[in-house]
């Protein structure tokens, strides 16, 4: 069943649950005072107070998204059991793949020792990415054209963002996760609102790099910016999340057919600890069902979510089911909502490289 609204496409699918869910973070942690001589203790103290970030997780140089993936995809499968065999499917999302070409879902495939009748491709999304992810599995799983699917969702964004600039440099941490979907026909529908307003693309954006490059020097936001890192106007980013979100979570709610109380979560993509504050307090949400992360992992962009459930949930998610309500957002303008009862998992694990 889908419809559309002005949150963005409704899509109800039944026959599929999350099986599993495993992350896999960097062991190096950046406390602040690393950024203290580059950017001044002031500088960074005000920084830090907008975004909420006390500690966040650094890949080594040599450690791409696609590695954190395999190892998180290891130790998911060992932990639910599957024969590497019986997957159908495998998606990567992200925006920091291992290479322009090939697809890193294809080295996943024969990393982790996948059939050669296994789906495999990639997706370039961010902020918005998880949900997306789940409603492809879901769609997929729906159409009876497989039955288990792996999601490698992450980013090493800590790699794209400018070093130069504390907008972008203090904020983002590097993290890879896999979920396993699988077919299930008694699990309860799920629901997914999916939107899209690439009017806002400027706003975030890696101007060059590609095989198109953004003609900067026509916007004067740009002006001393390194082209080849992430650019971020943070006023247009807050801007488009406080008009879009708040409105998402109420038809989100709406859709489900259940109310807000028969949630037991409700988690955001950790875009920044000011922004969630208002979102949360705009959404009219309690504080205590909207879980947050971002003080100890930064900004994780495509994988904060699964993220999230790891770190606030993991053991309520093993030992009983929970409903609840994702909310992804951002670069694009992208963004989208997944509501379903999750649990018990099989596997929820979340290891460190």
């Amino acid at each position: 069943m889908a419809a559309t609204t002005a949150a963005g496409k409704e899509i109800r699918l039944s026959g599929s649950s999350i099986a599993g869910v495993a992350a896999c973070i960097p062991s190096q942690r950046i406390g602040n005072d690393y950024f203290v001589e580059k950017f001044g203790e002031a500088a960074v103290r005000d920084v830090v107070k907008m975004i909420g970030v006390q500690e966040r997780r650094w890949s080594a140089p040599n450690v791409s998204t696609g590695d954190l993936c395999l190892l998180a995809g290891k130790r998911l499968l060992a932990g639910l059991d599957w024969d590497p065999a019986s997957v159908d499917a495998i998606i990567f999302v992200s925006q920091t793949p291992n290479y322009r070409l090939p697809a890193t879902a294809c080295e996943l495939q024969s990393g982790l020792g996948l059939p050669t009748h296994c789906i495999a491709f990639d997706i370039n999304l961010g902020c918005s990415g998880y949900p997306y992810a789940l409603w492809l599995a879901s769609s997929m799983i729906s159409s009876g054209s497989v039955r288990r699917v792996l999601l490698a969702v992450g980013d090493v964004s800590s790699k794209m963002a400018d070093p130069d600039d504390r907008a972008t440099g203090l904020l983002f941490g590097d993290t890879g996760t896999v979920t396993a979907v699988q077919a299930d026909d008694g699990a309860e529908p799920a629901h997914f609102i999916l939107g899209t307003d690439g009017a806002g693309a400027a706003n975030l954006i890696v101007p060059e790099g590609g095989f198109k490059t953004y003609p900067a020097a026509m916007d004067a936001r740009m002006n001393g910016k390194n082209p080849c890192r992430l650019y971020m106007d943070g006023g247009e980013i807050f801007n488009f999340t406080l008009r879009s979100v708040p409105p998402l979570v109420q038809r989100t709610v709406e859709f489900a057919g259940h109310d807000r109380d028969s949630y037991d979560a409700f988690l955001f993509h950790q875009a920044n600890l000011f922004m969630l504050k208002h979102l949360i307090k705009k959404s009219g949400l309690a504080a205590d069902k909207a879980p947050i992360n971002i003080d100890r992992y930064g900004n994780t962009s495509s994988a904060s979510i699964p993220l999230l459930m790891l770190t606030e949930m993991r053991e309520a998610l093993l030992t009983d089911r929970r409903r609840l309500a994702m909310f992804g957002f951002g670069v694009g303008y992208s963004w989208a909502s997944a509501a379903m009862a999750v649990g018990p998992l099989k596997c929820a694990e979340l290891i460190e490289a």
